[in-house]
């Protein structure tokens, strides 16, 4: 049977595919329309995720809304997904084997959704999705295409609170996802 987005989350909501299913207190599934054309990845939820079940709700993700707006998105023109789906302990990176068990979801949400644009949120996200050797300090905002996406990385919101030199770069890259959305996704111009 072809999935669709209830059967999908309902089989997500039950995964027991790695360790981080018996210390999460929700499986973040993923957030936003549907229909989006526009697909954000990060790595995986925080403990603020975790708590709610959705993504980006922590600092880090009203920063995301905001770097959103300022390009004339928001939640409900993309749709927002991890790598995993539920919270590694201490907001450590995801592991292989952790990333390896959750990426079959990430996959099936993406066949869905069939989107034109992916927005990978910092570097595991793009070594998952762009390329395994993917250097986020060195290729960010640069564009790459697979089988007809255009796909780009950003630093992690996470980072750019962290460490606010890195802010102008990322407006730059802001600009030019912009530029591509208008390019490609004419529905958001």
């Amino acid at each position: 049977m072809a999935d669709t987005w209830e059967h999908l989350k309902q089989d997500c909501m039950q995964c027991r595919g790695c360790a981080l299913a018996d210390t999460r207190t929700h499986v973040v599934f993923g957030d936003g329309a549907t229909d989006a054309e526009i697909l954000l990845v990060g790595e995986g939820p925080g403990q603020r995720e975790d708590e709610q079940g959705i993504p980006f709700v922590g600092k880090a993700g009203l920063f995301l809304d905001d770097m959103l707006e300022m390009i004339g998105l928001d939640r409900s023109k993309v749709y927002i997904a991890n790598i995993v789906k539920c919270r590694p302990p201490q907001n450590r990176d995801p592991l292989n084997v952790e990333q390896d068990a959750c990426i079959g979801w990430l996959r099936r949400q993406t066949a869905l959704l069939r989107p034109k644009i992916i927005i990978c949120l910092g570097r595991i996200a793009a070594k998952v999705i762009i390329k395994e050797d993917f250097k986020i300090t060195a290729e960010h905002g640069r564009w790459f295409e697979r089988g007809g996406v255009q796909m780009t990385a950003i630093y992690h919101p996470s980072a750019l609170l962290r460490d606010v030199s890195k802010r102008p770069e990322t407006f730059e890259d802001l600009k030019s996802i912009q530029t591509k959305i208008r390019e490609i996704c004419p529905v958001h111009s």
